[in-house]
């Protein structure tokens, strides 16, 4: 039988103040757990091995028969524990003009013995990730003679990579929150750059409460410099505890200053009321390639999404920019569910038995079925302008803010928009088998990542997962991704020739050890294809403060052949009279194109041909149809060449597909 785990950040506030549940859970057949937003964690002093009763083993590596895809893994930097390398953050970024790749990461491990776990230094490759320089230091932290921790000790960094006009070639620009107090309490950021052709050339600045904005900053989730050089932060105004929100999102702007030969930060308040989820699960920020657009995301709940069946969840919240960061709209939602949602997550996340085996009888309708987002997120811009979030998606649990994520429930998704923000979609990447891996006092969730590459018409979704027999936790991952181009709707299939996602690691010496995997924002591009760089760290499950080794995955490809798949999300067969409608074919065309479609009863069929913003610009209605079936065309010598969708009605049931018109 199935476990259902519902995850959920406690926000002391009780369902009495919204509307009565439409629909109840079967916790009394399957086991009910609730496990905690899990907060930023600082590890003890001295380490000590920590068991736990969901750690395995490690376990041993094939040699033989590998997958024809394995990938080569070299070794790069080490730290003096596992702690630090948090989902939520951009420790890995690449320029792909200048062929470099950098890993931002605390020192100590086997390459710095006797290093401090507060300091901070870099990986660096200027050849596409080839060769490596490591551990270069940068960051300090300050003895401050007493207390548990040193004065600004670092954690959890964020990385650029900028070449500014007047400065002395590329920098490592850093990001990162800082212990401060000597007890272990977050009190605010380390920010400055480091150069990379000359490590002498390298800037500290710290960042801490600002009076005049009454703005407490503690550990920021998202960061990103534009192509114009502007560096953004992104952060919540919290307590120094972290228990209460303080409605505010704290946003740092860093601009390049000749004259200092370093960036120049300001910390600006944007106001947005999330009481209703005591605060953000996440917060990212990213750019078009031009640099003019931009888009910082919220995972959290403002109170102005229609709260689907009674329950409290999370959605994306957006602010965007269309003159590169100097003004910035008011905060929209998306709203993910209910008859206003995401028709791909609405009708299409979940089967009938599903359903079925989730909730009690008599079971909800479609539209009726509270859907949320896990605790992190990731951001990418097109050449366009528009919008892509890679998120995991699942049902909402009982709990506020909880989420349901047994096997088959959760997905892995590009929620986009084609029109810069007034229309979204959805299109499922994946579905992983588990969603969080515990080690000691620190977790991992699925950290769905997104990699463009430098046209940015591509987009490659990555995500952990621990896909053998039978696992119950994220515990063993493998790194899995999937390719889309948006502007064909095609997607990547496995190395098996599926419709899926393919698994990076498979047979390499990081199966089942993927710990802490990330991939980098952008890809390399070459003769070979779409050079997708990830990071992982080698270490001991059982004991997270023991020293770990970053490990640098060196040559996993996709090309432009591997986008075979339609990408369409069939809806949910739950129907009568029309049995299945086929893909059009052949597809794409620019003259006629066939469907087929199969009627279980006699029934009235036609067929509506519309584009991605809803305007219909073909329509035939053949009649009443006999059981059987039927060949419909569709005519597209008038229409330019682009992507469209069709939808073919039987009686009242539908199904839609999507089209190319060359």
């Amino acid at each position: 039988m199935k476990k259902i785990i519902l995850l959920v950040m406690a926000i002391g506030i009780g369902l009495s103040s919204m509307a009565q549940q439409a629909y109840k859970f079967k916790i009394d057949t399957k086991e009910y757990q609730k496990i905690e937003l899990t907060d930023f964690a600082v590890e003890p002093i001295k380490s000590s091995v920590i068991t736990s009763a969901t750690t395995k083993p490690i376990i041993s590596i094939p040699t033989a028969d590998r997958d024809v895809n394995i990938v080569n893994i070299i070794p790069i930097g080490t730290a003096a524990n596992a702690y630090g390398f948090s989902g939520t953050q951009c420790p890995f970024p690449v320029r792909t003009d200048i062929n470099t790749i950098a890993f931002i990461h605390r020192m100590g491990g086997d390459l710095d013995p006797g290093g401090y776990s507060g300091d901070m230094g870099y990986d660096v490759s200027m050849d596409g990730g080839l060769t490596w320089t490591t551990q270069v230091e940068f960051w300090e932290a300050i003895d401050n003679g007493g207390g548990e921790y040193f004065i600004d000790a670092a954690r959890y960094p964020n990385a650029g990579i900028a070449t500014p006009e007047g400065g002395s070639g590329a920098y490592l620009n850093y990001y990162m929150p800082l212990l401060w107090d000597s007890n272990g309490g977050w009190g605010g950021y380390g920010v400055g750059v480091a150069n990379f052709g000359d490590p002498s050339l390298n800037t500290r600045n710290t960042i801490s409460y600002d009076e005049d904005t009454d703005l407490m900053i503690s550990v920021p989730g998202g960061y990103d410099i534009s192509s114009q050089g502007l560096a953004i932060g992104v952060d919540t105004d919290d307590d120094v505890d972290g228990s209460t929100y303080n409605g505010a999102i704290a946003v740092t702007k860093g601009v390049w200053d000749n004259g200092a030969q370093d960036y120049v930060y300001t910390l600006e308040a944007f106001d947005l009321d999330l009481s209703v989820s005591n605060g953000s699960a996440d917060q990212k920020v990213a750019f078009s390639p031009d640099g003019e657009t931009g888009y910082i995301s919220i995972i959290g709940n403002d109170g102005e999404a229609e709260q689907v069946g009674g329950l409290s969840n999370y959605y994306p919240i957006i602010f965007k920019t269309t003159d590169g960061g100097a003004s910035w709209s008011e905060p929209t939602f998306i709203q993910l569910d209910g008859p206003n949602g995401l028709e791909g997550i609405v009708n299409n996340h979940l089967t009938d038995e599903l359903i079925a085996e989730l909730f009690e009888a008599p079971v909800p309708a479609r539209e009726e079925i509270s859907y949320t987002v896990g605790f992190d997120h990731d951001l990418a811009v097109d050449a366009n302008g528009n919008l892509h979030i890679g998120v995991l998606i699942a049902p909402t649990g009982s709990d506020p803010q909880s989420i349901v994520t047994a096997k088959g429930f959760t997905a892995v998704v590009d929620i986009f928009t084609t029109d810069g923000g007034t229309t979204w979609y959805v299109e499922e990447m994946g579905r992983p088998s588990t969603f969080r891996g515990t080690f000691g006092e620190i977790s991992s969730d699925n950290r769905v990542k997104i990699t463009v590459n430098e046209d940015a018409n591509k987009f490659f979704f990555s995500y952990l997962d621990t896909d053998i027999e039978d696992a119950e936790d994220n515990d063993r991952p493998n790194i899995w991704c999937r390719g889309f181009e948006p502007a064909t709707y095609m997607k990547t299939m496995n190395s098996q020739g599926e419709d899926a996602a393919t698994n990076v690691t498979l047979f390499s010496s990081g199966m089942w050890q993927a710990y802490y995997g990330m991939a980098a924002r952008k890809c390399f591009t070459n003769a070979n294809g779409y050079n997708i760089p990830y990071v992982y760290q080698e270490m001991d499950a059982a004991d997270p403060i023991a020293a770990v080794q970053y490990q640098y995955i060196t040559d996993f490809y996709f090309t432009d052949a591997d986008f075979t798949v339609q990408a369409i999300n069939d809806p949910v067969e739950n129907i009568s009279a029309l049995n299945s409608v086929s893909q059009n074919y052949p597809n794409p065309f620019n003259n006629q194109s066939n469907v087929m479609v199969s009627l279980s009863e006699a029934s009235n069929l036609s067929i509506e041909v519309y584009t991605l913003t809803g305007q219909v610009v073909s329509a035939r209605d053949y009649g009443y149809m006999t059981t059987g079936s039927h060949t419909l065309t569709i005519n597209g010598a008038d229409l330019t060449a682009g992507v469209y969708f069709y939808t073919v009605t039987a009686g009242e049931n539908k199904i839609t597909r999507k089209m190319i018109v060359e």
